[in-house]
């Protein structure tokens, strides 16, 4: 491929005695002319060479079939109203619509389509007030986690023009029951303080409605540790306030008072544990992994906090992970997770079982939607072959009915889902979703798209993904690995991929691909890996460590440069998940696995589409241009291809018309890379007939 131009610099840093080479140090400088000119090139190029590839009209015909679809969100219930977001057909984004009672007449809140010409402007969160007569919404440009806060009247439609908050990239409004007033995190943003510096900077603020912003009280100060995340929010009856500090994914604190009272008081120290808290009826119940990797919950009466005075209310379960946990209907619903599929239970406010909620069959539920004190619950349930249908079930009767369903053009009948397990390299039992055609036939041709993440206490769950299909018709498998760093089996599956353990998650997911192959799926030249974020750093080590068991990558806004990640964007939170190279102990863990650093001249290395936004101020796009620099300097063999979405945050842009796009470019290029006929067509007793 004739590549534009990249040049390289003899930059050699020592750290800890070891020489570590960065020659694409450079393209660290996006206001650079230089490398703003290296960008559009490097895109333009991407983009005439993914045009050229055939099969991309069948694409974007079935993308768009699957993608435009008429959809329903769970409620939020305030008051008698109801506030839920629909998808549509003929529209880009979900709007949010109210109603007055269950079976009011549905009204439009916010319709983020009418926001922009060109449609960048995003809706972030959204939070009624408890009557149900005001909302607080976010606004992010360039669908960016960057947002600014606004307050509009739910009965007249009307933005207040003084409640307009900036500096809220992590703000969540908290409502106090007289719904005049909300606390939030804030955040901000003079060009002085270094982005990487910047959490430490988030206040506790609260805001009183018709009141200017800056007057707005600290309630809780900033730690002034970039390590940290501080939120906070307010019991439903308005009597407690909390604040976390979190450190990583792995511990927080929490601290507490009462409203009114001017000093906060340690509730608990996170020393490797982390906890949360929810409030009825003056009782906080507290979920932990304190002593309980799979988690349990505790009862503390606030005239008696100490640890000593809690109570235990649910004891861990040796079998099912617990992953959250709400007050619905004066009862605790419990959400767990059993070789990653969901369980549902009630249990009374004492602990006494009640009863597993009906789920509609084995796949992925969220936990209950409600109020304290309301009988209905909502609930959303998807599988790899079923879209997510909203569910309500009454507390008190355990009945469930649908409360919205989606219809899309797919046969469920025609798809068969396994779980399997594979040894990783130590032994460790790592479990694998598979789906495919019900005639697939096990000749070791089959193209397999391998998804993976492991990492931030994250579970991947067997839920509904609308892109797989046009693979999965063409006779393609599509997996999803439970890797260790993931939440799946509680804390200890999560500490078994973090930190000097991180090459647990690598040798699980090479585990993995080993295992397909061995069992007559594939071969490696049509094996292809994907992930994004912390899974593009996975699939960047997977491709690096080992280049002969992987056919084509697909990398999405990853981490790469692992010696200087935590210099950039939100990379000072993550040290707690990776460490630091400036930690001696550290370094040589993340040298020997970092990406960028591992590509080594003249080795054969699989295809790569790398896919980055231009507005990610998560994940410094820095990452992608230097890898892929780098990795084209080491031979030809293989394409090294940079496409850079414009105006897109990191999880993309949030038009359906991009997300298309997108998916058209990737299976396009894994189509290509792998000789697949992505057409869809009929099989002949299970076999695929390759271009």
């Amino acid at each position: 491929m004739n590549y534009p131009p990249t040049r390289s610099e003899a930059v050699v840093d020592t750290l800890h005695g070891v020489e570590v080479a960065d020659p694409y140090r450079w393209l660290e400088d996006e206001r650079s002319p230089e490398v703003q000119a290296w960008m559009k090139a490097q895109d333009a190029f991407t983009r005439e060479h993914l045009e050229r590839l055939p099969g991309r009209e069948a694409l974007r015909r079935r993308f768009t079939e699957l993608f435009y679809v008429e959809s329903q969100s769970a409620p939020a219930v305030r008051g008698e109203r109801y506030f839920y977001v629909r998808t549509h057909k003929d529209k880009e984004k979900a709007v949010l619509y109210w109603r007055e009672g269950e079976a009011g007449e549905e009204r439009v809140l916010l319709d983020p389509n009418t926001w922009s010409a060109d449609g960048t402007v995003s809706l972030g969160v959204w939070s009624p007030s408890w009557d149900g007569r005001k909302l607080a919404f976010s606004r992010r440009p360039n669908a960016a986690d960057e947002a600014i806060l606004h307050v509009l009247d739910v009965d007249t439609g009307v933005w207040s023009e003084l409640d307009v908050i900036e500096g809220a990239k992590y703000a969540s409004p908290s409502w106090m029951p007289d719904s005049q007033s909300f606390y939030y995190a804030w955040l901000p943003s003079e060009p002085s303080i270094p982005v990487a510096e910047r959490p430490g900077y988030t206040e506790l603020r609260l805001h009183r409605l018709g009141t200017p912003p800056s007057e707005d009280a600290v309630v809780h100060p900033r730690t002034g540790d970039p390590r940290t995340f501080l939120n906070g929010g307010v019991s439903r009856e308005g009597t407690y306030l909390f604040v976390y500090v979190t450190r990583g994914w792995s511990e927080n604190d929490i601290w507490w008072k009462r409203v009114g009272e001017t000093d906060f008081r340690l509730l608990v120290k996170g020393r490797g544990a982390k906890y949360s808290v929810d409030v009825w009826r003056d009782t906080f119940y507290v979920l932990t992994d304190e002593g309980a990797p799979r988690q349990r919950v505790f009862k503390v009466d606030p005239r008696k906090p100490e640890r000593a005075a809690w109570t235990e209310l649910v004891a861990e379960d040796a079998e099912a992970s617990l992953q959250g946990v709400n007050i619905v209907g004066g009862h605790l619903a419990l959400e767990y997770l059993r070789d990653a599929t969901t369980r549902i239970r009630l249990v009374t406010l004492e602990g006494q079982p009640v009863r597993d909620v009906a789920l509609p069959g084995v796949g992925a539920a969220s936990n209950l939607y409600g109020l304290e004190d309301r009988d209905d619950a909502w609930f959303v349930f998807s599988s790899f072959v079923t879209p997510p249908q909203v569910y309500k079930t009454s507390v008190s009767t355990g009945r469930v009915d649908v409360w919205a369903r989606v219809q899309l053009p797919i046969h469920p009948e025609r798809y068969t889902v396994r779980q399997v397990f594979c040894d990783s390299k130590d032994g460790t039992r790592v479990p694998l979703f598979l789906v495919h055609r019900e005639d697939l036939k096990r000749d070791g041709e089959r193209p397999v798209l391998l998804y993976g993440y492991g990492g931030f206490n994250v579970s991947l769950l067997p839920s509904f993904r609308s892109s797989i299909y046009p693979w999965l018709d063409a006779g393609g498998v599509y997996v999803v690995a439970n890797l260790r760093g993931g939440g799946e089996y509680g804390k200890d599956w999560h500490e078994a991929g973090r930190l000097h353990q991180k090459q647990n998650v690598f040798d699980d997911f090479h585990a993995a691909a080993e295992y397909l192959v061995r069992e007559g799926y594939t071969r490696p030249s049509r094996l292809a890996i994907s992930g994004g974020s912390n899974g593009g750093l996975l699939v960047g080590a997977a491709m690096t460590q080992r280049p002969e068991l992987y056919g084509a990558v697909v990398c999405q806004v990853p981490l790469l440069d692992m010696v200087r990640y935590h210099l950039f964007g939100s990379g000072k939170t993550w040290i707690p998940e990776y460490g630091t190279a400036d930690d001696p102990a550290d370094f040589p863990v993340l040298h020997a696995y970092s990406p960028y650093h591992q590509v080594k001249q003249g080795t054969a290395y699989p295809a790569l589409l790398m896919m980055a936004a231009d507005h990610d101020d998560r994940v410094d796009p820095l990452h992608a241009r230097k890898f892929v620099a780098a990795l084209r300097k080491a031979g030809p063999e293989a394409p090294a291809l940079l496409r850079i979405e414009a105006n897109a945050g990191h999880g993309g842009a949030d038009q359906v018309a991009k997300a298309i796009e997108s998916n058209v470019d990737s299976y396009s290029f894994l189509a290509s890379v792998l000789q697949v006929d992505l057409q869809p067509r009929p099989l002949d007793g299970g076999e695929f007939s390759g271009r």
